[in-house]
């Protein structure tokens, strides 16, 4: 099987300060795409999306020009401002650049924002209305609790794919399902989000986290969106907080293996592969 690591990131403190590494003394170095190779070759994956993890204008075309020059990065989802006036040239410079044919979508941090009304601001809505003619996704990191937001961006912009990061940051260490389990099913109601199985481990307990603990969680998603509409990320090199790339990727087998041979060629490869739009 084929596997597609729709989620990871890489950074070079040396280039770039990662100032929310602060805090988390594991993370603060620098990750490079030789430090994924082997342990994605490893693992049997074959293809990975690399996201973003700043605000910072060159971090996307610094990315897109090393994703050109690899066999294993097949799309980028970087960052510009989409409540810019300008965000619709800016874009087209990303799309006419070098690497440029590798992005696949944009995102925003908008789980460092106090609540979700960004997502609905006038300015955002404008902006996402100009990247969906692109054909590019936009990816939503946000808290469970902007999940509401979620639901109403989706809908006021239904021409435009949206892909859910980290299954919405379930709160999955204190054990509760509710109201997250409602909002993602609402959610999954709009047939243009779609979700990544990523991001679990590190809202579990780092430390002492079983399969157990994340397969309710897993089930919601599977069943509200399908797994046509679900996708597998490792969310590596912040999931080696909790674990490795093997358990991730082992994770993600376990969470999965009452599917079908076809529904779990969805989650590891076919949802990504068709809404990125991967070469």
């Amino acid at each position: 099987m084929r596997i597609v690591d729709a989620h990871h990131h890489l950074w070079d403190l040396a280039v770039r300060d990662q100032a929310w590494t602060a805090d988390l003394p594991a993370l603060r170095r620098s990750f490079h795409l030789s430090d994924l190779e082997p342990l994605a070759a490893a693992a049997g994956v074959t293809a990975t999306v690399l996201v973003q993890t700043i605000h910072a204008v060159d971090e996307t075309p610094e990315m897109l020009a090393l994703a050109e020059t690899s066999d294993l990065v097949a799309g980028v989802v970087g960052w510009t401002d989409v409540t810019e006036p300008n965000f619709g040239e800016r874009l087209a410079e990303l799309l006419s650049g070098v690497g440029g044919r590798r992005l696949v979508g944009i995102r925003h941090q908008v789980q460092e924002l106090p609540d979700g009304g960004w997502l609905t601001g006038t300015e955002t809505l404008r902006g996402l209305r100009q990247l969906a003619p692109t054909g590019l996704a936009f990816d939503l990191i946000v808290r469970a609790d902007q999940l509401p937001a979620c639901v109403a961006a989706a809908r006021a912009v239904p021409e435009l794919s949206f892909v859910l990061d980290h299954l919405g940051k379930p709160p999955i260490a204190a054990g509760e399902l509710e109201p997250w389990a409602s909002d993602i099913r609402t959610l999954a109601e709009s047939p243009n989000v779609s979700c990544k199985l990523s991001g679990m481990v590190t809202e579990a307990d780092p430390e002492r986290w079983k399969v157990a603990d994340l397969r309710p969680y897993a089930e919601v998603v599977l069943e509200a969106f399908g797994p046509e509409r679900v996708m597998f990320g490792s969310d590596w090199p912040v999931s080696t907080l909790a674990a490795d790339y093997a358990q991730i990727v082992d994770t993600a087998k376990e969470l999965t293996a009452g599917l079908s041979e076809a529904e779990r060629e969805a989650v590891f490869g076919g949802t990504a592969i068709k809404v990125y739009g991967l070469e």
